[in-house]
């Protein structure tokens, strides 16, 4: 198949892309190095937009929550990630999550049936030195890929950590001390579902002294050792590793990750002092997720601790936390406002190797690059949404409203989104940003649609 776009990486925001792009009648060549005989530290599969973190793509309130809205934008732009996350969601409370083999293996498909798609397992080397590109090769890039990408830019490239919390056999753990509640009783109930209560998340109670000893676990267990270039690259803080908020101070856990409130023990009626949260993982139910344990704790002790957990005493466990680097480009100086290469225009970059952080976010602005580059071809340049709606305030802190000087991942959230003009009250605040996010993208669809 002859191909107007090259696409390379086969994740989120290259999964998207491709859609974009194929459903406008452009064809594209997929390419991903993933069942090429290559593969990553922290990938599983060779399936499309694997899911290597958690299986969470965070809050979908569209009226309250910045990345519920982002949600929203994206449904509104027949975004395949979100259309295949709806359709293998699990319960999660107010937030979306995903049975993460049945959506990566729906995406995989769909790219493959695809008539203006071609998928090539394939490892490539260097940028093209021509014809329309998008790199969306995430924060794992090959090596020698990231080595083409300093050369051409001239720009030394940013790294940090990301830490993958461990999933536990559901009928591994003990539910005589556990129980299933959300927090504050806000869970998913669907009147279609029986087995939809609200209560989506299984609760280990800690009492003061269990959670003394285990966080002094945390900060005494033995950790993976870094390789010198590794020792001075910063975390990204919406993805700490347990045991690094715990060296933050004792009660940095109960404030975080491992907060009681709003969580009643039915054996005492009142809220246990730490507690350890589990996220169902797959539609089955079969596995669930640590929530905010990602770990750099080496694979032995991680047992060994995570089963000193009421309730964990016997947990078998399917997947142990890990560690990866993330490496991502500097954006705001490197990019133009549609995502291209300022020194190679014909290369644009998408998804997390951008500096955007997140599931949602990665798609988004795979999203963003596919329809940009349509519209190349068209020949009817897009604008890029306005800066009032969730893409466009995400798209203008990649490309430019952040400091290029400390430039760090960014998710989504109303701190990247104009301010809102005159006094208003706190509470309705994130409601004014929402209802004028949705009638910017109404605006901007509409011009879309009218544009000769």
């Amino acid at each position: 198949m002859s191909h107007k776009v090259h696409i390379v990486g086969g994740g989120l925001a290259g999964s998207e892309a491709a859609w974009q792009l194929a459903e406008a009648g452009i064809k594209v060549r997929l390419s991903e190095m993933r069942g090429s005989g290559d593969t990553t530290p922290a990938h599983h599969t060779d399936g499309l937009s694997e899911l290597v973190c958690s299986n969470s793509f965070r809050s979908d309130d569209a009226e309250r929550n910045a990345v519920g809205l982002l949600h929203a934008e994206m449904r509104a732009l027949d975004s395949l990630i979100m259309a295949m996350a709806d359709a293998h969601k699990v319960p999660a409370g107010s937030a979306l999550a995903v049975d993460r083999d049945g959506f990566s293996q729906s995406i995989t498909a769909k790219i493959n049936a695809h008539p203006n798609i071609e998928l090539v397992r394939e490892r490539v080397d260097a940028l093209p030195s021509s014809g329309l590109t998008i790199i969306a090769t995430g924060p794992l890039t090959a090596a020698t890929l990231a080595g083409s990408i300093l050369e051409t830019t001239g720009s030394n490239a940013l790294a940090f950590f990301d830490a993958i919390a461990p999933i536990v056999h559901r009928d591994s753990i003990d539910m005589e001390i556990c129980w299933m509640a959300s927090r504050w009783d806000k869970g998913t109930i669907d009147p279609d579902d029986p087995q939809s209560d609200g209560r989506d998340y299984i609760n280990c109670p800690m009492t003061k002294e269990q959670y003394l000893r285990f966080h002094q676990g945390l900060i005494e267990g033995e950790k993976t050792e870094f390789r010198d270039w590794e020792k001075d690259t910063p975390y990204f803080e919406g993805c700490m590793p347990i045991e690094v908020m715990a060296e933050r101070g004792v009660d940095t856990l109960r404030y975080g990750p491992m907060k009681p409130v709003g969580l009643d023990d039915p054996k005492t009626g009142r809220w246990p002092y730490a507690v350890v949260q589990l996220r169902q993982d797959n539609a089955l139910g079969t596995l669930w997720n640590m929530v905010g344990f990602q770990t750099k704790l080496k694979h032995a002790e991680q047992v060994r601790l995570f089963r000193t957990i009421p309730g964990l005493e016997n947990a078998e466990f399917a997947r142990l936390g890990g560690l990866h680097r993330n490496t991502f480009i500097n954006s705001p100086q490197l990019l133009d406002p549609t995502l291209r290469l300022a020194r190679a225009p014909h290369i644009r970059f998408a998804g997390q190797i951008t500096g955007c952080e997140g599931y949602v976010e990665s798609a988004a602005i795979g999203l963003l690059s596919g329809r940009f580059a349509a519209a190349e071809i068209s020949g009817m340049p897009l604008a890029p949404p306005p800066p009032e709606t969730a893409l466009g305030a995400l798209l203008g802190h990649i490309t430019g409203g952040a400091e290029a000087d400390s430039y760090q991942p960014m998710n989504v959230n109303f701190g990247l989104f104009p301010p809102i003009e005159g006094k208003t009250k706190k509470a309705d605040r994130k409601l004014i940003y929402t209802s004028r996010a949705r009638a910017a993208l109404s605006g901007w669809q509409e011009n879309i649609r009218t544009k000769p």
